[in-house]
């Protein structure tokens, strides 16, 4: 019964502080178990999937303590050779980094297969090639159990097939403590990767060219304790940029990285948003209509797939026509059924969107297919005059903390509900509003 009650209309105007990112956090948090000394991790956002992670962690032996809100400890060195496997961490895609944290200093890892969003096929194929490469036997049982296991991890020259963030992470690891040196060609260069390879290195690891195309890893024998704080969320922030845009508001995101946003800032000049920038901040001004523009996904520095629903969504509200390609998964435009529900015009071909622009959307009842459609349709929803219902927001609330919050506090009128009573209450608190 859970589901977000919108009153849109509203602009959205204020500042909105951005968390920690939850992919780097997923991978961090994973890699914190390769030493047996204590790890302290800063600024992990308070996101179910990383709640669901950390109980894994736990369940395998690990001790973790949670002493702040937006801080971890993890020691590691009582870690049972048992597997990790459950119905909540089958839910998440970051599970799987728990294979090469286990493999680089276990040698031995069994973790159940990733589930997390339907947005298409993300075999983990590029992952077990690594793991072979470096020396493993891998095999995956048939209750959806991979088993890596290792004599002796390697160095080796690992060419990537396909750039894939997860692979180069999992490798990275294992590779850390690895004997020799290890070269993984056409790496990820996205900024969760580099984050996990900073961390790696002030444990002790060796890795260098993280953020390019060629990473050099030369394996060390044991890692250290350390303590490190997360990079802001680069997707978080974005999400808010594009609220700001559809509402036709004036928002500051603050505790960016915007080095990590230029893709994103790039769009929102090119659909007529006034884009400015300080050392850790941006600001968005939306005034007037918007303009159409293409758009591809890209692995970064190109413009993210997370960021494509929030695109669209800010698309439907241009004066004209633009065409938006999905340049990574080949199913991430199950949520334009929902988004036509608020009288969107748009037309999918393949991996192709094409996107009339209308003036407004008119509010409606929907339904979060995943995590970033999810929110997206949250951002659909505010730009709408009157009110709109979405359930399913467990996906949402798998990678935005505090999102009903935040959105309150730059003006944005939502509520989340749990109940028929929730509801009718916050129905007539919303309405209240309207007439005041």
């Amino acid at each position: 019964m859970e589901q977000y009650i919108v009153k849109g209309g509203n602009s959205l105007v204020g500042e909105v502080e951005i968390s920690g990112a939850k992919n780097a956090a997923l991978a961090i948090l994973a890699a914190s178990i390769m030493t047996d000394d204590t790890v302290t991790i800063e600024n992990v956002p308070d996101v179910s999937d990383i709640r669901v992670l950390t109980q894994a962690i736990e369940s395998i032996g690990a001790v973790v303590e949670h002493p702040q809100r937006h801080v971890y400890t993890i020691n590691g060195s009582q870690i049972l050779d048992l597997p990790v496997d459950n119905e909540l961490i089958r839910s998440i895609r970051g599970s799987y980094y728990m294979i090469g944290a286990l493999l680089g200093k276990h040698k031995n890892a069994q973790v159940a297969l990733p589930g997390g969003c339907a947005i298409g096929l993300r075999p983990i194929d590029q992952h077990l090639k690594g793991f072979k490469a470096l020396g493993a036997e891998v095999r995956v049982k048939p209750s959806g159990i991979v088993v890596a296991t290792a004599k002796n991890l390697h160095g080796a020259h690992i060419y990537m097939d396909l750039v894939s963030v997860g692979a180069t992470i999992n490798v990275m690891m294992a590779a850390s403590l690895a004997k020799g040196i290890t070269i993984i060609e056409n790496a990820a260069k996205e900024p969760h990767v580099v984050d996990l390879a900073n961390f790696l290195n002030s444990m002790g690891a060796r890795i260098r060219g993280a953020g390019t195309d060629v990473i050099r890893i030369k394996g060390v024998e044991r890692l250290h304790g350390t303590e490190y704080a997360i990079i802001p969320d680069q997707i978080e922030a974005g999400t808010y940029m594009f609220a700001a845009a559809a509402t036709r508001g004036d928002v500051t995101i603050t505790n960016v990285i915007p080095k990590h946003m230029e893709s994103i800032s790039a769009k929102l000049k090119e659909i007529g948003c006034q884009i400015s920038e300080s050392d850790d901040a941006i600001r968005v001004v939306a005034t007037g209509r918007l303009q159409p523009t293409n758009v591809k996904t890209m692995p970064y520095p190109g413009f993210p797939t997370d960021m494509q629903p929030q695109v669209v969504v800010l698309l439907g509200l241009s004066n004209g026509t633009s065409i938006v390609t999905e340049g990574v998964f080949e199913n991430r435009f199950r949520y334009v059924d929902e988004l036509m529900k608020m009288g969107a015009k748009v037309t999918v071909e393949g991996r192709t969107a094409i996107i009339d622009g209308q003036d407004a959307y008119t509010p409606a009842t929907m339904s979060a297919p995943d995590l970033r459609a999810g929110a997206a349709l949250v951002i659909a929803a505010l730009s709408a005059d009157g009110i709109s219902k979405i359930d399913n927001i467990h996906y949402v609330e798998r990678g935005y903390e505090d999102f009903p919050e935040k959105l309150r506090a730059i003006g944005g009128e939502i509520i989340k509900t749990a109940s028929k009573e929730e509801e009718s209450s916050a129905l007539r608190r919303l309405n209240l509003k309207a007439i005041s």
